[in-house]
């Protein structure tokens, strides 16, 4: 039985209500960042608004989708095995569609075919709003006689220019948060980092249609935005230089930059809270720090990974910046800013690192006070410039005995940032109901804290006033003061 049985000839795209009741049934599987889960959102919009529901059984499915992440290898194996549960499945169910999309497809395209004889379609980082007409054409292909299983596999790896994303006819069903990724690609190339080649170069989207899919968000009931970008504070650098005239941004030579999509962003009635995931520190401009000053829907958290705390490692890992310059940037926010904190990111065991070049590290940490802190191993991937040009010569035991020494010491100095808060009130946007006591809400503070603390589920959405009664190294607990305070 194919899938095309199941569509009612009168459903309309975005109409649920003309959903034939075995309407076909769609199952995304997403490993990675924040940015796979927003293209794992966009891609259930377009099959939703192509008359598809969602379901979490993939043994329910009529089509399964992994959306895949290709930063560490432990991802990709993650995937291999469970794309390879499926071919039970397959074998049980042959019209059953299964895909491969994102980082991994993008970087190893045809070898899926290989490894996973099982897989019909495979689509890359730029590709999704294609796939469902992708999964139609193959549904197409299965009614040709006599064609062989492997003559009608698909393959769409190519990297696009056109970065609009049109949700109208679309559906959202993720509560009042969602992600918006303003811009696509990286062109920093730091030598342990694959995204350059999975996700392509830089492309900015136009503040218009941003400020079109942000506004549609918040039609559908999202009150919290965050921006997403692998640099989100080199947005606009690739616009071209705009003309004796013409609109004049806040970025290099006048082009548009963060700080005015942020801006365009605070005067949408009904966002409460805009969040920023990931800057870079030769990105932190001026403009910014004024810009998130000025708007008070912007959170007082920003990730701006160090990655080390040595100039040596840090040219070998081609980050663009030494320390000086991250001091620097970060004193200039903090006078703009005084309320904001940080987090970081952290590669141990990078190659060649020396003991002094980690305790470089560790030193780094303490001396910023960063307030949320994330430690990864060094894991050399194909393709990168570090894998093809160094070697990866730190044993496995000492980047494991790195790898705690910088968590101890991000927990010590995680422990004092929240501890600073205790006594003081602060403005929570309230996230959800426990799951494991139905009587403690969990929220969020402006500067990206979680905190639990007691009240009535009515507040899931809103803003409230919640005194800080304990902290640890990584949340805390509060008692409710006012609920529903002033966005």
């Amino acid at each position: 039985m194919s899938i095309s049985r199941h569509l009612s000839p009168q459903a309309s795209p975005g109409d649920p209500g003309a959903i034939d009741p075995q309407a076909p049934k769609l199952h995304v599987v997403t490993f990675g960042c924040q940015m796979n889960k927003y293209d794992s959102s966009l891609v259930e919009g377009r099959f939703m608004g192509s008359g598809y529901s969602t379901t979490d059984r993939p043994e329910d499915a009529d089509v399964i989708l992994f959306n895949t992440c290709s930063v560490r290898d432990h991802a990709e194996e993650r995937t291999w095995s469970w794309i390879g549960e499926l071919k039970k499945l397959k074998a049980e169910r042959p019209e059953l569609v299964v895909g491969v999309m994102g980082c991994m497809a993008q970087r190893v395209e045809k070898e899926v075919f290989r490894r996973a004889g099982h897989v019909d379609l495979v689509a890359g980082t730029r590709q999704f709003q294609n796939l469902p007409s992708m999964v139609s054409e193959l549904l197409e292909r299965s009614q040709t006689p006599g064609l062989l299983p492997k003559d009608m596999r698909l393959l769409a790896t190519e990297m696009g220019d056109d970065l609009s994303v049109d949700r109208e006819g679309s559906t959202y069903t993720g509560g009042s948060h969602a992600y918006l990724a303003i811009m696509r690609g990286c062109d920093l190339n730091c030598t342990y980092c694959i995204v350059p080649t999975t996700r392509g170069r830089v492309r900015s989207r136009s503040i218009d249609d941003l400020e079109k899919e942000a506004r549609w968000l918040v039609d559908q009931g999202v009150q919290v935005l965050t921006l997403l970008g692998q640099t989100v504070n080199s947005y606009g650098e690739d616009f071209p230089v705009p003309e004796a005239g013409g609109t004049m941004g806040t970025g290099r030579q006048g082009r548009q930059s963060l700080a005015d999509l942020l801006r365009r962003l605070q005067e949408i009635e009904g966002l409460a809270r805009i969040r920023l995931i990931t800057l870079h520190p030769s990105y932190l401009t001026p403009a910014l720090g004024e810009a998130i000053r000025d708007c008070d829907k912007v959170d007082r958290y920003l990730p701006l990974p160090a990655q080390a705390g040595s100039d040596a490692l840090l040219k070998r890992m081609k980050r663009g910046y030494t320390l000086d310059l991250y001091r620097r940037r970060v004193d200039q926010l903090r006078e703009l800013v005084p309320d904001v904190e940080l987090g970081s990111d952290w590669i141990v065991g990078f190659c060649g690192e020396t003991e002094e070049e980690f305790q470089g590290s560790i030193d780094f940490l303490e001396e910023q006070q960063f307030l949320v802190n994330y430690i990864f191993k060094y894991d050399p991937r194909p393709g990168t410039k570090a894998d093809g040009e160094r070697a990866d010569d730190v044993p496995n035991a000492i980047k494991k005995e790195r790898n705690r020494r910088l968590l101890d010491a991000a927990e010590r100095v995680q422990r004092a940032r929240f501890a600073r808060y205790q006594g003081q009130e602060v403005d929570t946007w309230v996230e959800s109901v426990s799951e494991r006591d139905a009587r403690m809400l969990l929220g969020r503070t402006r500067q990206g804290m979680a905190i639990s603390f007691r009240g009535d589920g009515a507040l899931v959405g809103s803003m409230a006033r919640v005194l800080v009664d304990e902290a640890s190294a990584y949340g805390m607990g509060g008692s409710l003061v006012a609920g529903d305070s002033a966005h």
